[in-house]
C-alpha cells in the first residue's frame, strides 16, 4: 500500500502543476459546502470533470486506498490531493476546507433541528435529501465503473479479475446485506493477493 501511495505523489515535481494552499483550500471547502448528503459526488465532479486534478482512475484508487485508511474517506482523499500539488501545507490546507466551513453548519442545523424536527414537512425534507444523495452516489459510481470499463481488456486477466472483485462486492453489500468490514477484510486481502499473482504490479 505504501507503494501505490507513492506513485500517486511521485509524479507532482515532474506532471503535476504546483498550486497554492490557499486554492486548494477555496477547492476544497467550495465542494464541501455543495456536498449535501454526501461529499463524493461532488468531490468526483471537482477533481476529476472540472478541475481534472486527478483521472477517474486515480480518484478511484484514491478512494481505494482511503477506505483502507482510518477516517472519514473524503477527509484522506483530501490529504492525497493536497499532498500531491502543495505537500503538507497542501494536504492540511485540503482537510481545513473539508472540515470548517461544515463543522458551523451542521452545529447550527443541529439546534434548528432540536427545535423544529418533529414537524412532518421537516421529515419529508430529510427523506427527500437521502433520496438525492442515493441517486449522487449511485451515478458517481456509475461514472467510475464506466472509465474503468472503457479502459479494460477482457482477454486480459488482471481486468477479469477487476470485474470479479466488483461483483462480489456488490452482492455481498448490496443483496446479502453483509457488514462492511466483514467484506472489507475478506475481499480485499483476496484481490490484493490475486492481482500480486496475476502480475498486475504496474497498476
Amino acid at each position: 500500500m505504501h507503494t501505490q501511495a507513492g506513485a500517486l505523489t511521485e509524479r507532482t515535481d515532474q506532471l503535476s502543476p504546483q498550486l497554492s494552499p490557499s486554492t486548494i483550500f477555496f477547492v476544497f471547502s467550495r465542494l464541501a459546502l455543495m456536498g449535501f448528503g454526501g461529499v463524493m459526488p461532488v468531490a468526483y465532479r471537482a477533481l476529476v470533470e472540472q478541475h481534472k486534478w486527478l483521472t477517474a482512475g486515480e480518484f478511484a484508487k484514491c478512494m481505494a486506498m482511503s477506505q483502507m485508511l482510518p477516517g472519514p474517506t473524503v477527509c484522506n482523499v483530501g490529504l492525497m490531493v493536497g499532498n500531491r500539488y502543495a505537500g503538507i501545507r497542501g494536504a492540511l490546507a485540503a482537510v481545513g476546507g473539508l472540515i470548517l466551513g461544515p463543522f458551523f453548519i451542521v452545529i447550527g442545523l443541529g439546534v434548528v433541528y432540536q427545535q423544529f424536527g418533529d414537524l412532518e414537512i421537516i421529515r419529508r425534507a430529510i427523506g427527500g435529501m437521502a433520496a438525492v444523495a442515493a441517486g449522487l452516489i449511485l451515478a458517481t459510481a456509475a461514472k467510475m465503473a464506466l472509465a474503468m470499463f472503457a479502459k479494460a481488456h477482457w482477454r486480459r486477466k488482471h481486468d477479469q479479475l477487476k470485474l470479479a472483485m466488483m461483483v462480489l462486492a456488490f452482492v455481498a453489500l448490496g443483496l446479502l446485506k453483509w457488514q462492511l468490514a466483514l467484506v472489507f477484510c475478506v475481499l480485499a486481502p483476496l484481490g490484493t493477493a490475486a492481482a500480486y499473482l496475476l502480475g498486475d504490479k504496474h497498476e
